[in-house]
């Protein structure tokens, strides 16, 4: 009976520490980076810090390299030049709206490890580059609580996602769903340059990649209305379709499947520009926002290909990069290249917090 009272009393416990713990923890965490450890980055939750997201007015990019099972540390957070290009550039051009970087993790962290600081992190420069400007903000999402409250609860909580063998771009594809149904606004790839302001654009857009699908890497739903309906279509699909298996089929195939479906068609080529047919919701043709085609991903680094790039570009809102092709590719900073030369002009910040490659 004592012993029995005892591991009552115990358990009781360790769920009050929990609970305390993790509620000191939910708010944030200084990410200590490798190459300033007296530097620390204060990295609050998105549903609980503020500003929150301005609903239907926000942009938000997501970075989910947690998920990778070679990422042994749960509390390490990463960001490259390239990716805080895209976030400058889209706060450069965008002054009135909030830009987010949502940073997903598997679980709450504390303020401080055994580390010393000395684990993968990103340079302090790039972080600077950012936070010169305020309408940026960098967040925290703790995966399971974002989930909490939404139509997909229940199914993300049997585990299915965690099963994939593309979780990193699977989560990133759930996540970008999940938000927009959240708060709407504009959902961006990390991969991207802004190229011009973006602020009035329609609230429900999307554009194609190819004549095959709508493009998941760059989406605009309202709030409420026409896209929340959209927001929580998509959810619906990817719960229901949901195949670990193959890398795009959660992503692009999602937002295509439930295009199809409002548009009333099978042909992306009637979904273009005909907001009527497809009840408000707007498809780009390919040229806003994936003028360069992903099999011609080297025009962006190629010299000889600068001025063919420039033009082909010029009327474009952003440009795709297409990092899971290009990733390996690392470039001096004076490289005469496209890609150099629209960083030098929509991110100047990151561009010159650099260092030599880019």
């Amino acid at each position: 009976m004592l012993l029995r009272r005892f591991l009552l009393l115990l358990v009781t416990l360790i769920m009050i520490g929990l609970l305390i713990g993790s509620s000191a923890l939910a708010y944030s965490y200084l990410w200590k980076n490798s190459y300033q450890e007296e530097e620390s980055i204060r990295i609050d939750d998105v549903l609980l810090a503020e500003p929150r997201p301005t609903p239907g007015r926000s942009i938000f990019f997501h970075e989910t390299s947690s998920f990778d099972d070679e990422n042994k540390e749960d509390n390490v957070l990463k960001l490259n030049a390239r990716q805080a290009c895209a976030v400058e550039s889209a706060a450069l051009h965008n002054p009135n709206f909030q830009v987010f970087l949502l940073f997903a993790v598997r679980k709450d962290v504390g303020l401080d490890d055994d580390n010393n600081g000395r684990r993968t992190g990103i340079k302090q420069t790039l972080v600077d580059a950012l936070l010169n400007y305020n309408n940026v903000h960098l967040r925290r999402l703790h995966v399971w609580r974002y989930a909490a409250g939404t139509p997909v609860e229940e199914w993300f909580n049997t585990g299915y996602l965690f099963c994939s063998r593309y979780l990193v771009v699977q989560m990133s594809d759930f996540l970008r769903f999940l938000t927009l149904f959240r708060y709407g606004g504009l959902y961006l790839d990390l991969d991207v340059v802004v190229l011009q302001n973006m602020e009035d654009m329609p609230p429900n857009y999307a554009g194609v990649e190819s004549d095959l699908f709508v493009a998941n890497g760059v989406m605009r739903f309202s709030h409420n209305g026409t896209g929340h309906d959209i927001a929580r279509r998509c959810l619906r699909d990817f719960q229901l379709y949901f195949n670990g298996y193959e890398w795009g089929y959660n992503g692009p195939w999602v937002i295509t499947r439930v295009a199809k479906e409002i548009c009333g068609t099978n042909k992306i080529a009637k979904m273009l520009n005909n907001t009527n047919r497809c009840k408000g919701f707007k498809v780009y043709e390919q040229g806003a926002f994936f003028a360069v085609p992903g099999d011609q991903w080297r025009d962006f680094l190629e010299p000889d290909k600068l001025e063919q790039t420039m033009a082909l570009t010029k009327s474009s809102y952003l440009v795709h990069v297409w990092n899971r092709n290009s990733k390996n590719t690392t470039i001096r900073v004076a490289t005469p290249c496209a890609y150099l030369k629209m960083a030098e002009q929509n991110c100047p910040r990151v561009f010159h917090a650099a260092g030599e490659y880019f």
